[in-house]
């Protein structure tokens, strides 16, 4: 077998998720995929069998992207609410906003009712996601910015929260508008146990 560059399967999936988070898993073939990568067919398959293998590298990049994207983000924020808000931001946009987030993600659930491999990936990703929150709402907590009991619990139901909000973009594309999305943002974080009109609040907006 010919010698091939490590950095290809990265490649190859990058160029993959950028294919299906426009078009569809459905409305996307290999010659599609090769042509975008600047590859030939071939070389996809000598780093994966079958378009799902690939659909699954797709995923993988979709979550590690993801996990850049945040902790890049909240690295050199030490006030716990203010990272607890910049991550929502962030996933208002990504919901909102990123037509290809919304497209993607909608795809992978789709698909994960018919494939368990899908679903397994999904599932452990969504639970990153939910560590994730659930350390940043216990760490406001802590600083006195949140007023909950049961901050897993409060994560579990903004997450639903979010799902909705996807799916309301959709339909309702005045929610792109930048007022209102800072009021789904506000409406995250009251169910986190924020309050609003709190000297947390004040400093925000000072």
């Amino acid at each position: 077998m010919p010698r091939t560059a490590p950095h290809m399967p990265l490649k190859l999936a990058e160029a993959a998720f950028e294919q299906f988070a426009t078009e569809g898993f459905a409305n996307v073939n290999l010659d599609q995929i090769a042509v975008h990568a600047g590859v030939t067919k071939g070389a996809i398959y000598c780093h994966y069998k079958s378009k799902h293998e690939l659909i699954l590298a797709a995923c993988m990049h979709y979550y590690r992207l993801y996990q850049v994207k945040v902790h890049g983000l909240i690295a050199s924020v030490p006030d716990p609410l203010d990272r607890l808000r910049k991550v929502l931001e962030l996933s208002i946009y990504n919901c909102v906003i990123d037509k290809k987030n919304r497209v993607f993600t909608t795809e992978i659930f789709a698909l994960s009712l018919q494939h368990i491999d899908v679903r397994s990936g999904w599932a452990q990703f969504y639970d990153t996601v939910r560590e994730l929150f659930i350390g940043l709402v216990t760490t406001a907590k802590l600083a006195g910015q949140l007023q909950i009991e049961d901050p897993r619990s409060a994560v579990d139901m903004m997450l639903s929260a979010i799902e909705g909000i996807k799916l309301r973009a959709t339909f309702e594309p005045h929610i792109s508008d930048p007022v209102e999305q800072q009021n789904l943002v506000q409406g995250l974080l009251k169910i986190l146990g924020y309050t609003e009109g709190s000297s947390a609040d004040v400093m925000q907006k000072s």
